[in-house]
């Protein structure tokens, strides 16, 4: 059974990557149930290619840990069939610009088949996707489509911002009946360590984590977008600006009500996310907030994000990307409106 959010100080725990903290939730879900199988292209004898399978291949053997062809839609399409059969796969796809291939397995097939099949089947399927830039990767490397598929009714779509969320997030969607798209932001697969509970754990779908607590403004973020906001709110603090930041954490199921009183406390909201602006779910979190809170506003909602163009190339990477000198910039503007 697994133990919900134990204190990392509380129990034996151990420093981690946030890369290094998905090996360790695949490590303890495979020991805990042999139907979890990992597989896609080179997990297994070169540990993939950011290492987040790292020596599993050696633990379960290639039965459980499965290099496939370069083939996306080969890929999630025999981890639907196995899913669909009682299994719960783990598929990497290797970067999120390469996962359009399986789309159309994803939101046709996966997503459906509890309603196709009226509750005879589920499809308990974890897609793992290393996601967004700042890495100076080559083109389709860098992309951040999570509203691609949190518009599709059946998936679930998750973001991990530390070691902790990673290893008890991937528990959570491993163990859920349905298909979840884990995006990993590789921007902070390296970035810093925390400490991670060596038990189980999970940390719930559908649920936002308050990072900050503050009475001025609310701003929402997710991924690799935590780090800079936070360096945001500690320099708009020293000049007695209070941010209220919340790690969204579950784009789809987002957690409402959470992201509702933090508005309601503040009346004040700003967004950062690094997808671009149209259709990102910047609006659906501005959405919710205007059709729950609106009597509360004081401001004009402010969206931070990448901007409507395909995600440069090296140059303009860094001008792309929210950074927390701008994201400090769009908060002051809300907060002096």
């Amino acid at each position: 059974m697994a133990t919900t959010t134990p204190d990392p100080a509380a129990v034996d725990s151990q420093t981690l990557t946030l890369v290094q903290a998905v090996r360790e939730g695949l490590y303890t879900e495979m020991k805990r149930d042999d139907d979890v199988l990992v597989l896609g292209e080179d997990v297994g004898d070169n540990d993939g290619v950011f290492r987040a399978t790292e020596g599993l291949v050696d633990e379960f053997g290639s039965d459980r840990v499965m290099d496939t062809p370069l083939a996306e839609s080969g890929v999630i399409g025999t981890s639907i069939g196995m899913a669909v059969r009682g299994f719960r796969p783990v598929p990497e796809i290797q970067f999120m610009g390469f996962v359009y291939p399986a789309f159309d397995q994803l939101v046709n097939h996966a997503a459906r088949f509890r309603t196709r099949s009226r509750g005879r089947f589920t499809c308990p399927l974890t897609v793992r996707v290393p996601y967004g830039g700042g890495i100076r990767a080559p083109e389709h490397h860098s992309e951040s489509t999570e509203s691609f598929f949190a518009h599709q009714p059946g998936l679930k779509v998750v973001v991990p911002s530390t070691p902790y969320d990673a290893k008890g997030l991937l528990a959570s969607a491993i163990e859920d009946p349905d298909p979840v798209v884990f995006l990993e932001p590789k921007l902070v697969y390296r970035s810093f360590k925390r400490e991670v509970p060596d038990e189980r754990y999970t940390v719930p779908i559908g649920e936002a984590n308050v990072l900050r607590e503050g009475s001025d403004v609310a701003v929402f973020t997710w991924g690799a977008m935590v780090r800079p906001t936070l360096e945001a709110a500690e320099t708009l603090a020293e000049d007695d600006i209070d941010c209220h930041v919340v790690d969204v954490r579950s784009i789809y199921p987002l957690d409402e009500e959470t992201i509702v009183d933090a508005f309601k406390r503040t009346g004040r909201g700003v967004v950062v996310h690094e997808a671009p602006q149209t259709g990102g779910m910047a609006a659906e979190l501005t959405s919710t907030i205007q059709d729950e809170a609106v009597l509360y506003q004081k401001a004009p909602i402010k969206r931070i994000t990448g901007y409507d163009t395909p995600f440069p190339l090296y140059a303009l990477e860094d001008y792309y990307l929210p950074s927390a000198a701008r994201i400090e910039h769009g908060i002051r503007e809300t907060v002096e409106f």
